[in-house]
Order: C-alpha cells, then structure tokens, then sequence
C-alpha cells in the first residue's frame, strides 16, 4: 500500500486515505454483521438439529429397549414435515442401522455411527447423538439437513457491494472539497523542512496558519528545531549506556547457557541411571520368578509321590493336607507364571504393524468356548477392529481382558460378552464388556496394580496380575485403558493404542526403560 501511494502528492494520497478508510471500515462494518448473521444461523441451525435429535432418541428409546423397528420408523417417518431435513436414520447399540428414513437425494447411510457431534458436509449439516438411558448406550441418531450458508452468503455480497459503490461515491465528493483547507498548512511547513535540511539552518521557524492539529504541528516542528543539538548530545550518552547494558546483557547470557548445559547433562546422568536401576530390577524380577519355579515342582511333585505311592500308610487327614499343599503350589506356580508375563511384556521391542483386532478376540474366545464347551455365553465380536500395534502384546492383551469377562460372568444367569469399538474425536477407542459381577468405582484405582483383587479368592480364581499386564501392554503402545462398572450390573473396559502429545512421550519412555 505504502510503495503504492508514496509517489502520489499530498492531496492525492489524502484523497486516497479517505476513500481507502471509507471503503475499509465500510467492508468491516459489512464483514461483522454479515459474520454475526452467519454464525447465529448456524448455532440456531445446529441447536435445532440436535433439538431434534433429543427428541428422536427419547421418542426411540423404548422402540431401541423392545428391539420394535416399526415404532423407531414411524417416528422418523414425521420428519417428512420437516423438508429441511433431508435424511435420518437410528443406528442399535451395535452400530447397525435399526431404522432410517431418506428425502429424496437417495444417498446412502454411514455404516458405522460416530461419536457425538456436528460437522458441516459442502451445504449440509451431519449429526450424531448418542440415546443414552439410564448410563446405558442403547443407540445413536443420525440426521442430515441443509445448510444454507452459501446462498446466504451470495445474497450479502451482492448488497454488499452496491453499498460499498454508493458509499465510495459520496466520499469521494466531499473528499474533493475538504482538501484545501488542509494541504495549505502542511505544504508551508514543508517548505521550511526543506529548507532546514538543504542549509542546516536551525533558527528558521514554520509558519502557525490554524489553530487545529496541523497549527500543534507548526509549534512542535519549531520546538523540535531548537531540541536538535540538545537531543543529539543526549542521544550520544544514551549510546555510551547502551552500549554497557549490551555487554552485560551478553554476559548474563553466556552464563545461562553454561548453566543450561550443565542441566542438560545432570539429567543424562540421571536419566541414565533410572534406566539402568529400572533394567537391573526387571532382571532381578525375572531371576527370582524363574529360579522360584524349580522347589515348586519339588514340592509338589513328591507331594504327589507320597499319595500315589504310599495309598495306605498315608492317613485322611495327611492326604487333605498334601492335597492343599498340592493346591497352593500349583496356585503359586500360577502367579510366578504371570509374574514372568509380566516382566515379558515390559522386555523386548515393540513390533507395531497392522493388526486384526477382530480375529484376534475370536481366537481367544474360541479358546474359551473349547476349554469350557459346557458354558453358553452369548459372545459379540464386532467385525472391521483395526489398530498399527504388537499382534503379540495386543493378544495377551484381549486373554486377559476377555478371560475376565468370561471369568466374572460365570455366576450370571445369562451371561452376555461384548468386543467393540467407539470413536472418540477421531481415535479409535475399544471396549470389552460384560454382565458378569461388577465392582465398586469408589476401588478402580486398584484395579491395574499388580496383585490387587476387588473379588475373594473363593469367589473367583485369579492371581491380581492380568490387569497390571494389559495396563502395561497398554501403556507401552502409548495408549491408557480405564474401566467403568456397578455391582452386579457388569464391567466395561476401554483402552485406546494411539499417542500424542504426553501419551507419546509416556510411550518413548516406556520403550526406553524395556
């Protein structure tokens, strides 16, 4: 703008300062309520729409409870009343389309719901809401209807710019009339300027011809002269003080980096020593857990001798005795194995590759099926579960999670399983949850240390270390895992696999320390 008008004279560019004010405040002024409008016509479009979205879910709820899809499409068959909304449809729990109503583009459904909220799709608006009754997802409603900002926006425009046409005129006029009674001042002391700076004459004063901003002028351009030789020797010191401050500045400078590096390697050191403490006690662990295995089956093993070998000279109550000595090795066995998963998850790289979510929880669950063919549970595995993870880790992972579930849903009449996902603002974010036995939130944060129990040993058989173990796989993908449940009612665990920002880091640390 500058190397545009610097050529121009002092009227042009006034002429031009005028109209360039005129037409930006006027575009401003235009740009904001223009915006204003825009926006509270999308807030009032997308309250609207989730408005109504509420009003589907709790209108659906029952027909979702009853699994009625007659009721589910007759409700969405009254947004015909609606012609703005051009599609609909209400997806079950297990992300299946339940019920759907179409205007008249035709296009297809999204296979799976989304997480709740909004986005704008070209001149549509998208939405998804979760029906939620009673802390229980029993499914998610999708609407899609028009967003007419595009049209909106081309009509503002248009007045826009017949506004700005006027308004450009009538500067201009007046403009024209008013810049005489400016330039005349300006361009006196102009000359005098001049005339100071070709003969470096100091005792030439400018002539005062208003009284108005341009007369204040006048006086400081006079003041200014007689200032100059008292200014330059004052600007002379001020340089010598500078100059001092600079050098000290650079001082105080070099000093903090003598510092900062020293920091920096106070926390090598001791980074390093942290990883060799940390290694040295994931050895120690795996030393003792393996070493302990050896008495283990001297035990038990001539605790059997003594039962088959000795049938008669052994008393009744000498066999019960040897039998929960049998017992106890065996659930001691048991808890060094999972000791040994344990301290194995932490070792070793990390082998991310595409990995079959889905194909892995069903081996686990066949597994289960075929270890116990008597138990009827009624398992779901939802299909298309993908994830850039260890196959290995991830499985030992799902035995533990799933093996759970199975485990505390043992005593439920009829027991129910499920393997899911959801998407949480984009990431992908897996589930396993159960109707089984259920625990108090008020001790979650037992749940994943190691040897830690929310159910007596008489009630369910268990050693405390799977959910450490999976929080650990977890972890180590730069994931976190939580759980959410109510006695007697069921557990549900999540987890997620993906990083960024601190979870990225907690995972470069976690690879560091293995």
């Amino acid at each position: 703008m500058r190397r545009l008008i610097a050529p121009l004279s002092v009227r042009q560019k006034l002429l031009a300062v005028v109209l360039v004010t005129t037409l930006t405040a006027l575009l401003v002024a235009i740009a904001v309520m223009v915006g204003f409008d825009l926006r509270t016509y999308r807030q009032s479009l997308i309250s609207d729409m989730t408005t109504q979205a509420d009003l589907l879910g709790r209108t659906t709820a029952p027909a979702l409870t009853f699994d009625d899809p007659r009721v589910a499409q007759e409700n969405l068959e009254l947004l015909h009343y609606r012609p703005q909304i051009r599609a609909a449809a209400i997806y079950n729990a297990r992300g299946k389309i339940f019920a759907s109503y179409s205007g008249t583009d035709g296009r297809e459904f999204p296979k799976l719901p989304e997480a709740d909220g909004t986005r704008i799709e070209g001149n549509e608006l998208v939405l998804f809401k979760r029906i939620v009754d009673s802390r229980e997802i029993l499914g998610t409603v999708y609407l899609r209807a028009d967003y007419e900002l595009y049209d909106r926006l081309v009509g503002y425009l248009g007045i826009a710019a017949i506004v700005a046409a006027i308004a450009m005129l009538v500067a201009y006029v007046l403009s024209r009339q008013l810049q005489h009674i400016v330039t005349s001042p300006l361009l006196a002391i102009a000359g005098v300027a001049r005339e100071v700076t070709e003969k470096r004459t100091f005792s030439l004063r400018a002539p005062k011809l208003s009284k108005d901003e341009i007369g204040m002028l006048a006086e400081s351009f006079n003041t200014m002269l007689a200032e100059i030789e008292r200014a330059t020797r004052d600007l002379q010191a001020s340089n010598e003080v500078l100059g001092r401050e600079i050098a000290e500045h650079n001082r105080a400078e070099q000093e903090i980096l003598r510092l900062n590096t020293e920091l920096e390697q106070r926390v090598k050191e001791r980074t390093a020593q942290l990883e060799y403490t940390n290694g040295e006690l994931e050895a120690f662990c795996y030393s003792v857990s393996h070493d302990l295995r050896a008495p283990l089956r001297a035990i038990d093993g001539f605790s059997q001798a003594l039962l088959e070998d000795f049938p008669k000279d052994v008393p009744e109550e000498a066999r019960r005795y040897l039998s929960r000595i049998r017992s106890s090795t065996q659930r001691m066995g048991q808890l060094i194995e999972d000791l040994l998963n344990l301290s194995r998850v932490s070792r070793g790289g990390l082998e991310r590759r595409d990995a079959d979510i889905s194909e892995l929880a069903r081996q686990v669950v066949t597994e289960l099926q075929t270890r116990e063919p008597q138990r009827k549970v009624d398992i779901s595995v939802w299909d298309g579960m993908r994830a850039n993870a260890d196959s290995r880790l991830l499985r030992a992972a799902l035995e533990n999670l799933i093996g759970n579930a199975w485990k505390f849903s043992s005593k439920t009449d009829q027991p129910r399983i499920e393997i899911g996902s959801l998407s949480d603002d984009g990431r992908a974010v897996f589930y396993v949850r159960d109707n089984g036995a259920g625990f108090d939130m008020a001790y979650a944060n037992k749940l994943f240390g190691a040897f830690q129990r929310l159910h007596s040993g008489n009630e369910y058989q268990g050693t405390g270390i799977g959910l450490a173990t999976v929080q650990r796989i977890v972890h180590r993908h730069g994931g976190r895992i939580w759980a959410d449940a109510k006695p007697g009612k069921g557990a549900a665990f999540y987890f997620t696999l993906e990083s960024d920002g601190v979870e990225k880091a907690g995972r470069d640390m976690a690879e560091a320390q293995a």
